[in-house]
């Protein structure tokens, strides 16, 4: 437990775990696993095992296992989305696109380029 000689400082996330991180791809990341959050709801909701889960949507138990361990690399966005479609949920994106923060330019080269 802290006591009041402990030097630490309090640092307000962004809102993204994988962002505050320094995570690759950490906006992917993010939605990545609000999607499994909500497909793990949804089968602690409905009282589903992986196995019941399985029988309902034709998808593999062990993807729902992956997904209840958070191990979601072999996941796609849209392969997350079609498993929320199949526990009849209905997902709706809202995309916003800004600038990136300092202004950072990334510059595409072509590998043809000499």
């Amino acid at each position: 437990m802290a006591n009041e000689n402990d030097d630490f400082e309090l640092v307000r996330g962004s809102g993204n775990v994988f962002a505050d991180f320094d995570a690759p791809d950490a906006s992917l990341r993010q939605f990545r696993a609000i999607l499994a959050a909500e497909i793990i709801k949804t089968l602690d909701s409905e009282g589903l095992t992986v196995r019941d889960a399985e029988a309902r949507t034709g998808i593999a138990a062990a993807d729902f296992s992956r997904i209840r361990q958070v191990k979601l690399d072999r996941f796609t966005i849209d392969r997350l989305m079609r498993i929320l479609d199949r526990l009849n949920r209905d997902v709706r994106v809202k995309i916003s696109v800004a600038p990136r923060a300092g202004g950072a330019k990334r510059r595409l080269v072509s590998p043809l380029a000499a």
